[in-house]
């Protein structure tokens, strides 16, 4: 009877770990999806293509939402192999790489969500620290995203479920690839694809001779400074310390495909251009 006993305690223990491993591939599978919908969300955001469908506001806090949601399944998916009772990690395992004889797929993971992680910490430094440097700090986060993706890819093998993540998970990152990817084409290859509408009226000639001249106006009423012009066209939007914006009213001609980028990307669409014949 006691020679059993071991063997009971050794099947109890194997029942919780097997189950907080289902807990903790769960909370993976939410947090990938999750994951992908804030960088898509995120993108549609920052480029101004989502403002038609609802106001910046609610755009902005779905976006906190959504963002959310995925640190918060991260984080049940790392904790959760904490509380394992037959090889549980300690908290030293699941927040630094490769300590204890950690696998390169553990160190992704981790890499990956403490990024977000920051990312998240600093989002409301924005109007705090200069906005070009917080604009590098959040573009980290695409590089979270392909890490954290990697890891979820090679989790998968190791455990076996690369057929279950093979075709949800391939469906979800196709498309936020995509929308991140066209994130950084310029504005002339976006309209050629059909994502953009093309501008009414004609580029100017490449040497400024003839052609067209371009004026840019910025309705301080409307105007929110929340930074996406100076993101899309740095060479013509800035915002400075005081909260001011400041801007060329008479971009040069190499830069008038930025400063339309600016105008389309603004949310409160403050960005008024005129275009006049020289």
């Amino acid at each position: 009877m006691l020679t059993q006993v071991p063997l009971l305690i050794a099947q109890a223990a194997g029942d919780h770990d097997s189950g907080v491993r289902h807990v903790a591939q769960i909370s993976a599978r939410a947090a990938y999806a999750f994951m992908c919908a804030t960088l898509a969300w995120g993108v549609l955001i920052a480029t101004g293509w989502a403002n038609k469908i609802t106001g910046r506001q609610g755009l902005r806090n779905s976006h906190m939402v959504l963002a959310t949601l995925a640190l918060a399944f991260g984080c049940l998916h790392a904790f959760a192999f904490t509380i394992l009772k037959l090889t549980p990690f300690s908290f030293l395992t699941i927040t630094v790489p490769f300590v204890n004889g950690g696998l390169f797929r553990h160190a992704l993971g981790i890499v990956g969500l403490e990024l977000m992680l920051v990312i998240a910490f600093t989002a409301g430094l924005r109007k705090k620290v200069y906005y070009r440097k917080w604009l590098r700090l959040h573009q980290l986060a695409y590089v979270a995203v392909a890490v954290t993706v990697a890891h979820s890819w090679f989790g998968a093998i190791a455990n076996g479920n690369l057929a279950t993540l093979w075709l949800a998970g391939l469906t979800i990152l196709i498309p936020t690839a995509t929308v991140a990817a066209a994130r950084f084409l310029p504005p002339h290859v976006l309209v050629r694809l059909g994502l953009l509408e093309p501008e009414p009226g004609f580029e100017p000639e490449p040497d400024g001779a003839g052609g067209s001249a371009l004026d840019i106006s910025v309705d301080n009423e409307r105007c929110h400074r929340y930074g996406i012009c100076q993101a899309e066209a740095p060479g013509l939007f800035q915002l400075v310390d005081d909260e001011r914006l400041r801007y060329e009213r008479r971009p040069p001609p190499e830069l008038f495909a930025k400063a339309r980028a600016a105008a389309r990307a603004c949310p409160m669409r403050a960005i008024e251009l005129r275009e006049r014949v020289r």
